[in-house]
């Protein structure tokens, strides 16, 4: 029996997690202006967590890249400090305060912020 194909290349989660073409520098950086310009007296609930998905995908992407930890231990300090906000256990959740999750976004914003600017220069990209 013959299969058409669609032409398509099918990708597990690991071939992905692999791909660098996954790391967009400009995207990443619209998106932390993004949450970095939420307001807490004017930002809803619903909207802060909107926000959580995406940049704790950011988040998580930039620790899955090689950002020279080996040899600096300040990108190693930032890699814990990342990996610990990644954690599920540390997200807020819907019982979380408000004020905490503009905090915990906020948190998570600024540390990727600096992993992309490590992530740049090791690879020779501006961060826009």
């Amino acid at each position: 029996m013959t299969v058409a194909s669609t032409g398509k290349t099918f990708r597990t989660a690991e071939d992905i997690g692999d791909d660098d073409t996954l790391i967009n520098v400009e995207a990443i950086s619209s998106q932390t202006n993004a949450v970095l310009g939420l307001r807490m007296g004017t930002t809803t609930r619903a909207a802060m967590d909107r926000q959580l998905p995406a940049i704790a995908g950011h988040l998580n992407r930039l620790l899955r890249e090689d950002l020279g930890a080996d040899g600096d231990s300040e990108v190693r300090k930032l890699l814990r400090e990342g990996t610990r906000l990644v954690d599920l256990t540390n997200r807020p959740t819907p019982e979380t305060p408000t004020f905490g999750t503009y905090m915990y976004l906020r948190d998570v914003a600024l540390l990727t912020r600096r992993l992309l600017w490590v992530y740049s220069e090791r690879n020779g990209r501006d961060v826009p």
